[in-house]
């Protein structure tokens, strides 16, 4: 594209602490001929907070108008403007609105850069004293129960520590499906208020921390949790398979969900746990004939 074609600039903005704000943040809002923000009223507060003065245009740019509202961006920047795109906290893009813009942008050959700021995603790792080598970052998990199981035992080989986002009303009920997923045991941290008055870091086993989430938590929750123990794939013989199997059906799962979570647990594909399954079925049936034809 020409040389007066814009830029769309992502800026971080503080978790909680504003005096966590990036100095460039001011500039960028002071610069910007548009802000683009989740929350006009929280940006507003936010730059008198700062003492930043704007002189652009401001749009609300959130989950209800983003695909809308993004064709209109990129004409802007097209035309030479420089835009801000803000969220409520963190970075754009990440659990927030932002994808989108940056994508469309990207795809009509703008510029795109970032100011860096605060992160709940690594400020929470950081807190967790979990292995921070390997990360991955998941989001929120769904809302409705079933869903958020599968989601779970997708992840529950998964050697990488895990960082989740959860609403306080359902961190009870996260926590126990993990718990039921991943292990009782399995080592996790839940990270409160990152940055304000009241920060939060709670540690423990994810049934210990199940129990202590019962009771009620409030604000704003990430949850670091450790990858799957380094257990090697031939460590669980075929019996054992099929025993987790057949526990689990008689939980009430489908065979088919009871394999792929074995499967998961155990870092094998799930073609070998159903091969197990059906050869002890198999072996099961051959037995019983043998002794119908002994009697």
């Amino acid at each position: 594209m020409g040389a007066d074609v814009g830029t769309l600039v992502l800026a971080g903005t503080p978790i909680g602490d504003v005096a966590d704000a990036p100095p460039r943040l001011v500039t960028e809002l002071a610069n910007a001929d548009v802000i683009a923000a989740e929350d006009t009223r929280r940006l507003r507060r936010l730059t008198q907070a700062l003492q930043a003065h704007t002189r652009g245009r401001i749009v609300s740019y959130f989950e209800g108008n983003e695909s809308a509202r993004t064709p209109e961006l990129v004409e802007a920047l097209a035309g030479g403007a420089r835009v801000v795109l803000v969220t409520d906290a963190g970075m754009p893009s990440v659990s927030d609105p932002g994808y989108r813009l940056v994508a469309a942008a990207v795809e009509r050959g703008i510029r795109v850069t970032a100011v860096p700021g605060p992160s709940a995603v690594l400020t929470a790792l950081a807190l967790s004293g979990l292995p921070v080598d390997r990360f991955c970052f998941e989001g929120f998990l769904p809302r409705k129960p079933g869903e958020r199981l599968a989601r779970l035992r997708e992840a529950a080989a998964e050697r990488r520590t895990l960082v989740y986002f959860e609403s306080p009303r359902r961190l009870d009920a996260t926590l126990a499906a993990m718990a039921e997923v991943f292990g009782a045991d399995r080592r996790a941290a839940v990270c409160r208020e990152l940055t304000k008055t009241y920060e939060e870091v709670k540690r423990g086993g994810l049934g210990e921390l199940a129990d202590w989430a019962a009771d009620g938590v409030r604000g704003e929750i990430t949850v670091v949790v450790s990858g799957a123990p380094e257990t090697g794939p031939g460590e669980l013989d075929p019996a054992e398979l099929v025993r987790r199997v057949r526990d689990r059906e008689e939980a009430g799962e489908r065979r088919k969900e009871a394999i792929a979570a074995v499967a998961a647990e155990a870092g094998l594909p799930k073609r070998e746990v159903f091969d197990a399954v059906v050869a002890s079925k198999n072996a099961a049936r051959a037995a019983s004939a043998n002794g119908k034809g002994l009697s």
